[in-house]
């Protein structure tokens, strides 16, 4: 049988993107799939979307939440999958990615997580950008290079060894979540396309830019109290923080300002 994966996708007033999130996970033609949908209890129509697929889906709940963390968080604590990730309510699973990333993880059996390539689309789902990444590991994660969160898959023993989402992180939750997971042992890269991430005017890395690199600050200051970053923060610590500036510039900027 086919390893047991786990999707969770977190959502709050998405109506107009929700129905293809949902439908990219369930067109992917893996049968051993356990899925998720946890809204913070939208008022724009989000629930009957969701109630159009509920017989395909093995859990959902519409109520309020502290955002996306306590949502994700809510599926983790859930989850019975070898394999998790989780797939914003604006973005897009390609055809066969899971597949894909479950063989990956089945042949590398050190990995704590893979990541692929992510395509940005914008609004009306036309794609305008492929971001492509590297082999990468703590120190460069450290540096702020930085993986598109819908291509990435987890091994859940790594995710519960590393703990869950940090609710005091709004913006760069994942980052964080990585840094941790990335100790619990190698990740992998694959240079193939996963999902498509939509860029919107209402996405946060457009509306609230100026919280990226806000919070990247308060990652780069958490980073030396951490046993397993110490001592390479002190080795790079002028690389971290410059960094940490450069992606302030770069999120200001996307941001308008």
């Amino acid at each position: 049988m086919e390893p047991r994966v786990t999707i969770i996708t977190p959502s709050y007033n998405q109506a107009a993107f929700l129905e293809q999130t949902i439908c990219s996970v369930l067109d992917q033609e893996y049968e051993n799939l356990e899925y998720f949908v946890v809204d913070g209890g939208s008022n724009d129509g989000s629930q009957e979307i969701i109630q159009k697929y509920d017989s395909r889906i093995d859990w959902w709940v519409s109520e309020k939440d502290m955002g996306q963390a306590e949502a994700i968080n809510k599926g983790f604590e859930r989850a019975e999958g070898d394999y998790v990730a989780w797939l914003n309510s604006d973005d897009l699973y390609q055809p066969g990615a899971i597949r894909d990333a479950v063989k990956m993880l089945e042949e590398n059996p050190e990995a704590s997580m893979v990541y692929g390539n992510v395509l940005s689309i914008d609004e009306g789902g036309k794609p305008f950008n492929l971001m492509t990444y590297d082999q990468w590991d703590v120190k460069d994660l450290m540096s702020f290079n930085i993986i598109g969160q819908p291509a990435v898959f987890l091994r859940r023993s790594a995710l519960e060894r590393a703990g869950h989402l940090d609710l005091s992180y709004r913006f760069l939750l994942d980052h964080h979540l990585w840094l941790r997971v990335a100790q619990q042992g190698p990740m992998l890269y694959v240079p193939q396309t996963w999902a498509s991430a939509r860029i919107h005017a209402k996405a946060k890395n457009v509306a609230l830019a100026r919280g990226f690199g806000q919070e990247a600050y308060q990652l780069a200051a958490w980073m030396p109290y951490q046993p397993g970053l110490s001592a390479l923060y002190k080795k790079n610590h002028r690389r971290i923080w410059a960094g940490a500036n450069r992606m302030m510039g770069r999120y200001l900027l996307d941001g308008g300002e």
